[in-house]
C-alpha cells in the first residue's frame, strides 16, 4: 500500500466509525459549552439587565469579540463547503479573502461609530429611527426567517456528519446540537455567546490545524499536494472572464464578496451585536 493510501474511506468504501476518545471529546465539547452558559448564569445573577444579557454590560474585550466575529458565520458549511467547492472546482474562490479586506475597514470606520454615536442595541432601532415602527417589524421579521432557514443548513450539515459517524439518528442529533446552542445562550446572555465560541474557535483551529498536517503528512508534503492539485487544474487565480455563466471570476468574487461582507459585518444583527458588546469604538473597531 503506497503512502498515499490507507484506511480511509475514500480507498475502502467503508466509513470508519467514532471510537471511545472521540465520543470523550465530543461530549466534552458540548458539556463545556453548556457549562459556559451556566457559570455566567450564575455570575451575573445580581446584574440581570438587559443590556448585561444583550451586550455584556458593553465590557467586553477584543479577544473573545474577535473569536466570535470569525466563528459566527464559519460554521459547518464552511468547513465542509469551502474545502469542497476547491476540490470539485478550484481556487478562484480564494478571492473572497481580498473582498473580506476591501470590506472590513468600510464596516469599521463607517459602520460601527455610527451605531455607537446612535446608542442602539440592534440595527432596527435604526430602521424604526429613521423610518417608522412597521419598517421595524417587517425587517425583523425578515431577519428571523432568514436566520431559520440559514440554522437548519447550520444544524443540518454537522448532524449528517455526526450520523455518518456514529449513527446516531439525523433528527436526534439536529435536536440535541439545537438544544445545546438555545441552552447556554439562554442562560448566560451574550458573555456566554462571545465565550463559548471563543472556545469553540480553538477547537476548530486544532481540527484545521490537525487536518492540514495528517493530510500532508499523507500526500508526502505540502508541497506534493500542492502539485497534485495543480495538475488536476485546481490551482487558477487568474481568471478575469466576464462572461456572467462563470462560475467564479475575479469580478464576481471581489464585487460580489464586497457586497456580501459590508452585509455580513456592518449590518446583520448577529455581527453588529457583537461589536457593540465593546466598551468604545475604538476596541469595537480593533
Amino acid at each position: 500500500m503506497s503512502r498515499t493510501e490507507g484506511e480511509y474511506s475514500i480507498n475502502t468504501g467503508v466509513v470508519r466509525k467514532f471510537g471511545t476518545v472521540d465520543y470523550v471529546l465530543f461530549v466534552l465539547t458540548l458539556l463545556i459549552s453548556a457549562g459556559i452558559g451556566v457559570f455566567y448564569a450564575i455570575w451575573d445573577r445580581k446584574r440581570n439587565t438587559t443590556q448585561e444579557f444583550l451586550l455584556g454590560g458593553k465590557k467586553m474585550n477584543i479577544f473573545p469579540v474577535a473569536m466570535s466575529l470569525m466563528v459566527t458565520f464559519m460554521s459547518a458549511l464552511t468547513l465542509l463547503g469551502n474545502p469542497a467547492e476547491i476540490y470539485n472546482y478550484n481556487t478562484m474562490f480564494w478571492w473572497l479573502i481580498v473582498a473580506f479586506m476591501v470590506a472590513m475597514p468600510g464596516a469599521a470606520f463607517i459602520f460601527i461609530p455610527f451605531y455607537y454615536k446612535l446608542g442602539v442595541t440592534s440595527t432596527f432601532e435604526y430602521l424604526e429611527m429613521r423610518f417608522n415602527k412597521p419598517v421595524r417589524l417587517l425587517s425583523s421579521s425578515l431577519l428571523i426567517l432568514q436566520t431559520l432557514l440559514y440554522m437548519a443548513f447550520l444544524l443540518y450539515a454537522p448532524s449528517l456528519a455526526l450520523n455518518a459517524v456514529t449513527g446516531i439518528n439525523l433528527w436526534g442529533s439536529v435536536v440535541g446540537m439545537g438544544f445545546v446552542v438555545t441552552f447556554y445562550t439562554t442562560l448566560g446572555g451574550m458573555k456566554a455567546v462571545l465565550w463559548t465560541d471563543t472556545f469553540q474557535a480553538g477547537v476548530i483551529y486544532a481540527g484545521l490545524l490537525a487536518v492540514l498536517i495528517k493530510g500532508s503528512m499523507v500526500q508526502g508534503g505540502f508541497g506534493n499536494a500542492w502539485d497534485i492539485a495543480n495538475n488536476r487544474s485546481r490551482i487558477l487565480f487568474d481568471d478575469f472572464s466576464a462572461d456572467p455563466k462563470t462560475r467564479h471570476s475575479v469580478w464576481s468574487m471581489v464585487i460580489g464578496g464586497f457586497c456580501f461582507w459590508v452585509y455580513l459585518y456592518g449590518i446583520n444583527q448577529a455581527q453588529v451585536q457583537r461589536c457593540l458588546s465593546c466598551p468604545t469604538v475604538r476596541k469595537s473597531q480593533l
